[in-house]
């Protein structure tokens, strides 16, 4: 499948940066949040609004350097004013199949982003360039074949989610990128390799719950249009399948847990 097709379809909606702007390092990216230390270098590719950069700065402090990346002009300039207090950090946009960094960085990570790709092996070739030697990749992505809901929603709401596995699919991503992170690790020549269960968890005695099960509402209502116009949904389809969502998450739904995997290793 042609790389453009799959870099249109990633493209985020304005509609859907709350998402992103709801994400903190220590909620969003825990094991990032235990790797970096006071003095560090760090790089985040496809850092969004920067919410999960801003985190890492704080840690690394004045002594270190951190560096957010994204393709959308208008997240990173609301990433650039929102980070004018911290002047150890700064964000530039940029293509994650052509960074401009070689051997600068302790530390590289793109979050969410490598299940949005065509040719994810290339992209992580560009991120283990970015680091320095001795320095750690660390990848965060879901499986979406594998997530859970309880009790099951509406048949519309399946429907939907199979209609959005399809589409991504056939834009060349990779719906499992979590379980085959290992494997590209190894295939670049990474070490060190660790895997860390990070799945995504809410239950209706959590405080959020509304917020965070209500995700898949406004994936309907973002990327749903985007499924319409590439002719992968029917728009009337869409407004059952949002309508009869959020009545499941209003009066039936317990729980959710979408799969989740953080993955490190070493440059050689």
């Amino acid at each position: 499948m042609d790389s453009d097709v799959a870099k249109k379809r990633a493209e985020i909606p304005g509609s859907a940066s709350s998402i992103l702007d709801a994400r903190t390092l220590h909620t969003s990216h825990k094991r990032l949040s235990e790797l970096v230390t006071e003095g560090m270098s760090v790089l985040d590719v496809g850092c969004g609004t920067g919410t999960i950069t801003k985190g890492i700065a704080e840690i690394v402090g004045s002594r270190g350097r951190v560096v957010g990346i994204d393709q959308n002009p208008a997240f990173v300039e609301t990433a650039n004013e929102s980070a004018l207090d911290l002047p150890m950090l700064s964000f530039m946009e940029g293509d994650v199949y052509d960074l401009p960094f070689e051997n600068e960085f302790d530390m590289v990570t793109s979050a969410r982003v490598l299940q949005w790709l065509s040719d994810p092996v290339r992209a992580l070739r560009t991120l283990i360039a970015a680091a320095k030697p001795g320095g750690k990749i660390i990848i965060l992505d879901y499986n979406h074949e594998k997530i859970k809901w309880e009790p099951e929603p509406p048949e519309s709401t399946k429907q939907f989610y199979r209609a959005f596995l399809k589409w991504r699919a056939d834009a060349g991503m990779d719906n499992e990128m979590a379980d085959h992170l290992e494997e590209m690790y190894g295939r670049v020549g990474l070490s060190q390799i660790h895997t860390h269960i990070q799945d995504e968890v809410v239950t209706r005695s959590d405080p959020d719950f509304m917020k965070k099960i209500n995700i898949w509402a406004d994936v309907m209502t973002s990327r749903g249009k985007q499924m319409v116009r590439d002719g992968f949904y029917g728009e009337s389809e869409l407004t059952l399948a949002e309508k009869q969502y959020r009545e499941w998450v209003q009066f039936e739904a317990r729980s959710q847990c979408m799969y989740l995997r953080a993955v490190e290793g070493s440059k050689q």
